[in-house]
């Protein structure tokens, strides 16, 4: 099992990141996404640019549904995991078409791209 990132929505994530030169954080908590570490706030003190898992988003994916897929592939527990968005495969998102794939074991995460999924899954 994995989880997927549409390039489209992780993009302006990394571009932000990089423009005030901090890095980018894996989530999860309430969903699977990445954030900028020094991201845009709006107005309600949220992050602004935020890029979900596809199937984790608490916002439009029912509790039970994102809840399980980020459970089964990430475990239990909450965490932040805090990389630099202009290297490795982060940078190659950044420049390309790609979408990111994360994958895990109980010691490492995996990062790889992969073309874009169609827009409809």
């Amino acid at each position: 099992m994995s989880l997927r990132f549409r390039g489209n929505d992780l993009r302006p994530v990394l571009a932000e990141a990089i423009a005030q030169q901090c890095r980018v954080i894996l989530v999860k908590d309430q969903g699977v996404y990445w954030l900028a570490e020094r991201g845009e706030r709006r107005p309600d003190g949220h992050q602004k640019l935020i890029a979900y898992a596809v199937g984790c988003n608490p916002n439009v994916d029912p509790f039970d549904d994102w809840w399980d897929r980020a459970r089964a592939e990430l475990g239990g527990d909450d965490f932040g995991e805090y990389l630099d968005p202009t290297e490795g495969v982060l940078a190659r998102i950044l420049d390309s078409e790609d979408d990111l794939e994360l994958s895990a074991t109980s010691t490492h995460l995996s990062l790889q791209a992969l073309p874009p999924a169609p827009a409809d899954h």
